[in-house]
């Protein structure tokens, strides 16, 4: 834009609302039904205009008004500037509408329970595109490349900022191969479990020490420890009979629902927080956004095997 552009030359938009309305209707009564004013408001609004330009834009005709020689000049540009601002609109929403709706989630909670449902998501919405990335480290919600997370939050989220909808808890249950349990003699209590190979995921390796702090007895394993990256490859090696892995939501429902993996001590620990949905409190409204919220918090008992 040239250095002269200057909306300082401009009258209110407010007040070219106004203009338009009752140049169009040819009626100050019926500018002001359409943008729910009142008549002396529009013609306030008008006034302030013909001041600035120093031009009569009506002129009064008994009960009603007629354009101005002024007016008529004037109303083709305004008229077509507001074609242009709804133009405008209209093409940045057909551009968010049709960009891919950004979740961002782990990759235990990505492979194990997002990524089975988004098919049948988008089934249900064949107008939206998704993409879904997944982090291994940070657990924080990405706003900067994602629109929406799946994440876990200690405590929610500042409602200021964000949008937050809690799913389910955070919950640590220990689970392992019935193999493996059979070779331990069929029952164990947590000193006997202690003595089992234990694999832990290195960012929440805490959580097998609370968890053996909840049932009374001091973490100091006994047997091989394995640190791995995701609770996903834990639960690999739990399937395959070689550990006992700690997981931390419906992440094994479908294995311990059909006996691959079991539950070798009957003891759950109830964490602060929930896993749940976040999104920028401006992004909530967005249909794609609020399709998925809604979708999802609605379907998230779905009984989907692995």
């Amino acid at each position: 834009m040239g250095s002269g552009f200057n909306l300082r030359d401009l009258p209110p938009l407010k007040a070219l609302r106004g203009f338009e309305a009752a140049t169009r209707h040819q009626s100050i009564r019926g500018a002001a039904g359409e943008l729910c004013l009142t008549p002396p408001a529009i013609n306030h609004q008008i006034q302030a205009i013909e001041d600035m330009l120093g031009v009569r834009l009506f002129a009064q005709d008994g009960r009603h008004v007629t354009s101005s020689e002024a007016g008529r000049l004037f109303y083709p540009y305004v008229r077509a500037a507001f074609e242009s601002l709804i133009e405008g609109v209209e093409a940045v929403r057909r551009q968010a509408q049709d960009a891919p709706l950004r979740v961002q989630t782990y990759v235990t909670a990505s492979i194990r329970w997002l990524a089975p449902r988004v098919p049948l998501f988008l089934q249900d919405h064949p107008g939206i595109t998704l993409a879904l990335t997944t982090c291994t480290v940070d657990w924080t919600f990405d706003e900067a490349h994602a629109d929406l997370g799946l994440v876990y939050c200690e405590t929610a989220p500042d409602p200021d900022r964000y949008h937050w909808v809690p799913l389910f808890a955070y919950t640590l249950d220990p689970v392992c191969s019935p193999g493996l349990l059979a070779a331990a003699g069929g029952t164990l209590d947590a000193a006997a479990l202690m003595r089992q190979p234990l694999v832990a995921n290195y960012t929440e390796e805490h959580n097998w020490a609370k968890w053996f702090a909840s049932a009374g007895i001091a973490f100091a394993p006994r047997a091989p420890y394995l640190m791995v990256d995701t609770l996903a490859v834990a639960l690999e090696m739990a399937l395959a009979g070689r550990g006992v892995a700690l997981v931390n939501g419906p992440f094994a429902d479908a294995e311990l629902a059909a006996g691959r993996l079991v539950r070798p001590v009957d003891h759950t620990v109830v964490c602060p927080g929930a896993w749940g949905l976040i999104c920028r409190r401006s992004a909530a409204e967005r249909l794609p956004v609020r399709l998925f919220i809604d979708w999802l918090s609605e379907n998230q008992r779905l009984g989907i095997t692995s």
